[in-house]
């Protein structure tokens, strides 16, 4: 299309219906065959608040969930607490009643659940809340056996629209963007979405890197309408992730409204017509096409950052980003040097340290690291048995391992104020974790005192992203091929790395586990809004959204997981993601019913919102003024990370109050 030219119409797609709004959802299950004996022992090795909500909600009898049963949540310091801290005779009479239950099942042949009552769903999560009623509709939005689950629009585009045409651009094909797209169909909204790569998946698509995969149990890293529940592993491979969202693309519909091969270069607000002016380019080279709204799902973990090494250009071999991984990359007998000791870096020197011929890791701040004794783990042959036989067991796991993240670890991060123990710690409780966590380091690496300095932080529990530790990182780095160095980067030559020291360290492979430019939102891109002001000029270097969503003088235009919506400690990054898109397409319903051409957010409520924000990042270890780390810009301000739960996200982005918008 040239510039300038009409929008093209389309036929209205038809709301997209899907069974209890889970394109996973499983109408029959396998039948129990197992004797007591056998399903005793099955009992005896599952976790047991998961297994007894859903043999309740199979059998629609929650009286079988005894008071004295319910689950503690007893907070987690660092070990994890088995069936969320019951205690041994809650254990052991919780057994009793799930093997009774569960032969009622195999014996009354149920293999089959629907919606259930709103009653019976009340009290299985009065009994696994253990009474926190302030989770509850955040966790319906989770549940698709809930009579209320509220995550769907709440209404058809067509009946509300009339000869009315509103189109929108979701701007990336990754988690957000299919997230967006999803709930888009279920409304039969016209929507396009645009993707630069050659495919979808995003974040999973790009990083190929060797070991990838989640540092988020699995069960947490899912859609809440897309609930598959046979995955092979506890923390899901990239491959894994990246094969689900293409599954779940294609499921719904969505893959075939991707314009791959796209890039979304800028867009401007067109006053008069209240319309956005996106300027695209793709396989017809550059066109200006016009949207009502626009949805950026472009993310925060999404442009590679490489600091400026001197000499970089010069080195003789191969470098490469972890995220820009490419296969033709050859390590095999290599001597490969790894600049970077974060998450990605984590997974890399692990997954290669068997195959080089030599490895050097360059490391700038050691990490702190979460015991994690499963992380490379398949699913369990009992979890295997109870998702195919129980109905819904998966969904009740995914909801349990949801729960057990909405309070986290924030106790653990959390400032005592005048605290005397800073920087190394900020409270007493961060202060018994950072001593725990010493001292299984110190079991580690026993053999190795000079590597167990280095790899103690200097620097408090939480206020870097902490990683899982399942013991390979210790080994890696004590392998004789390895080398270990904490005195920064000084140049990098034709031949090699030059340290802070002036040593060499020769390479025919350089890793680039350098992160991302984090804070940059929207990089390298172009958004003019109401009265010419682009994005970034103002931000001016302070990237601030309400709600991580909606940002003043810029009309109908959306972020999902923009500035301050990403949780580190406790959550699911997933819930995050489905409300913003959830809220972006209320957004339009809003704009709809009232016959209004743009909604845009007021500066009183933005910096309502940024206060509140501020005030609980400061709380945190991340937060404190002497810490440094990628959570902040460059005017040392927090504006990626969401320093409360998954409730209070939910409660912020539950409806479009008016008092916090102007409609046209």
């Amino acid at each position: 299309m040239m510039p300038g030219a009409a929008r093209p119409t389309a036929e209205l797609p038809a709301p997209l219906r899907v069974p209890f709004d889970d394109l996973f959802w499983r109408d029959e299950y396998d039948p129990i065959v197992e004797t007591d004996a056998e399903l005793a022992a099955i009992v005896e090795r599952a976790d047991l608040p998961a297994l007894l909500a859903a043999l309740a909600a199979a059998l629609g009898d929650p009286s079988i969930l005894e008071p004295g049963l319910r689950p503690p949540l007893t907070l987690v310091d660092t070990f994890g607490h088995p069936h969320g801290g019951m205690t041994s005779a809650q254990v052991e009479r919780g057994r009793e009643v799930a093997l009774a239950a569960l032969v009622r099942l195999r014996d009354s042949g149920i293999r089959s659940v629907g919606i259930l009552p709103r009653e019976q769903v009340d009290a299985i999560l009065d009994f696994l809340t253990n009474g926190r009623a302030e989770y509850w509709p955040s966790l319906k939005h989770e549940l698709g056996l809930a009579p209320d689950k509220n995550g769907a629009p709440d209404f058809v585009y067509a009946d509300l629209a009339g000869s009315r045409e509103f189109r929108t651009l979701v701007i990336g094909a990754g988690v957000s963007g299919i997230a967006a797209g999803y709930r888009l169909m279920q409304a039969g909204a016209p929507f396009t979405i645009i993707d630069e790569a050659p495919a979808l998946g995003g974040t999973w698509w790009k990083n190929r890197y060797p070991g990838v995969r989640l540092d988020t149990p699995t069960f947490g890293y899912s859609y809440s309408f897309a609930q598959k529940t046979d995955w092979p592993h506890q923390f899901a491979e990239g491959g894994e992730i990246h094969d689900y969202l293409a599954e779940v693309a294609d499921r719904a519909g969505i893959t075939e409204r991707i314009e791959f091969g796209t890039r979304f270069d800028s867009a401007r607000w067109d006053e008069d017509a209240s319309e956005w002016v996106v300027v695209l380019s793709g396989p017809q080279g550059t066109e200006e096409r016009r949207f009502d709204a626009v949805i950026s799902a472009l993310g925060q973990l999404d442009r590679p950052h490489i600091p400026d090494f001197p000499g970089l250009e010069t080195f003789a071999g191969r470098a490469v980003h972890s995220q820009d991984w490419d296969e033709t990359v050859d390590v095999e007998g290599k001597r490969v040097v790894v600049i970077g000791t974060g998450a990605s870096a984590y997974q890399i020197v692990p997954a290669v340290y068997e195959q080089v011929d030599h490895l050097t890791v360059f490391q700038r701040s050691a990490p702190w690291m979460i015991p994690a004794d499963n992380y490379h783990e398949r699913m369990t042959d009992t979890f295997d048995w109870l998702q195919r036989t129980v109905p819904h067991y998966g969904q009740w796991f995914r909801l349990w391992t949801l729960l057990l993240g909405i309070p986290g670890r924030f106790h653990t991060v959390t400032a005592e104020e005048g605290w005397s123990g800073v920087p190394l710690s900020v409270s007493a409780k961060n202060h018994e974790v950072r001593e725990s966590l010493i001292a299984r380091m110190a079991e580690q690496y026993r053999d190795r005192p000079d590597l167990l300095e280095l790899a103690i932080p200097n620097y408090p529990p939480g206020a870097k992203r902490m990683l899982r530790d399942n013991g390979v990182w210790a080994k890696a780095l004590q392998a004789p091929q390895t080398t270990v160095v904490s005195t920064g980067v000084g140049r990098i030559t034709a031949e090699g790395v030059v340290d802070g020291a002036g040593v060499l360290h020769e390479a025919d492979v350089i890793v680039f586990a350098t992160g991302f430019k984090a804070s940059d939102f929207l990089d390298g891109t172009d958004v003019v809004g109401r009265g010419g002001v682009e994005l970034h000029d103002y931000w001016a270097g302070d990237s601030r959204a309400y709600n991580g969503i909606t940002v003043p003088r810029f009309p109908n235009f959306f972020l999902i997981y923009g500035p301050n919506v990403n949780g580190v400690v406790a959550g699911s990054g997933h819930l995050m993601i489905e409300r913003a898109a959830e809220y972006a397409v209320s957004a339009i319903g809003e704009l709809l019913r009232r016959g209004a051409r743009s909604l845009e957010v007021t500066e009183d409520a933005l910096d309502r919102f940024v206060s509140w924000v501020d005030a609980g990042n400061r709380r945190m270890a991340w937060g404190q003024e002497y810490i440094s780390n990628w959570y902040q810009n460059a005017a040392g301000r927090v504006v990626t990370i969401w320093p409360y739960t998954n409730v209070e996200y939910w409660a912020a982005t539950e409806s479009i109050a008016e008092e916090d918008y102007t409609f046209d």
